[in-house]
């Protein structure tokens, strides 16, 4: 696959047009596409240095996305680090629908397989929502994974609904109310802070997520949502 030069350029400026129709996330564009998750050191699919690639490397082997990205969504994996996967793994699969159809159809039957496995309903459930917003990108224009409207496999399914079924699953795990906070921005105004206020929880032990809850919704209402936690709202 050629990638142009400009491409980087152009996608960051449909990012900024898409921005128009986000409700409360403080960045432009669909926010588990157009924005890296901070994973420090963590190992995840090949990138370039520049984080904020949104093509990945062009010599990636995208035949080998599905066995790479199931070998990397390994129990011991945290959280922000399946979120920063998956985002690489949807943006590569925009390079072979088949590629594309075999990923998140091997993540639904091993969250069917799992049942009672929250880290399998989430993946399952945070791909189909960063395919969704994929899908999103080409339809406002985008043209930086190629010209035509992309066949997203994963349309008729909320995602959302999978990574809350994880959430309570799993207990408490702000990580997971930083992934459902940044689903529902697009879609719940209330339902988002709900989440971030859940999420803020965890900052004081967990720097990334600190970091990444900034980086997306600002100090402002992280602030405020810590707030609210330490006076007994949530």
């Amino acid at each position: 696959m050629k990638i142009r030069p400009d491409i980087s350029l152009r996608f960051a400026f449909s990012c900024l047009a898409l921005s128009l129709i986000l409700a409360i996330s403080t960045l432009a564009g669909p926010p588990l596409i157009c924005h890296p998750i901070d994973i420090g050191s963590a190992q995840s699919l090949p990138w370039p240095s520049d984080g904020r690639n949104l093509v990945g490397r062009p010599d990636y082997d995208v035949s080998q996305l599905v066995a790479d990205t199931l070998s990397l969504l390994s129990p011991d994996m945290p959280v922000l680090v399946r979120m920063e996967t998956l985002r690489r793994a949807t943006i590569y699969a925009q390079r072979d629908p088949q590629v594309a159809k075999q990923l998140v159809l091997r993540l639904r039957a091993r969250s069917e397989a799992n049942a009672g496995d929250p880290l399998a309903a989430f993946d399952f459930g945070y791909l189909v929502e960063c395919y969704k917003q994929a899908q999103l990108a080409h339809s406002q224009g985008l043209r930086a994974w190629g010209n035509g409207n992309w066949s997203n496999p994963a349309a008729n399914v909320d995602g959302l609904a999978f990574v809350k079924a994880a959430i309570g699953m799993r207990g408490q795990d702000p990580e997971m109310e930083f992934a459902a906070a940044l689903i529902a921005s697009e879609r719940s105004r209330k339902d988002c802070q709900e989440h971030i206020d859940r999420a803020a929880v965890g900052v004081k032990d967990d720097p990334l997520l600190a970091q990444n809850l900034v980086g997306y919704f600002g100090k402002e209402t992280v602030s405020a949502a810590l707030a609210k936690a330490s006076s007994g709202e949530n």
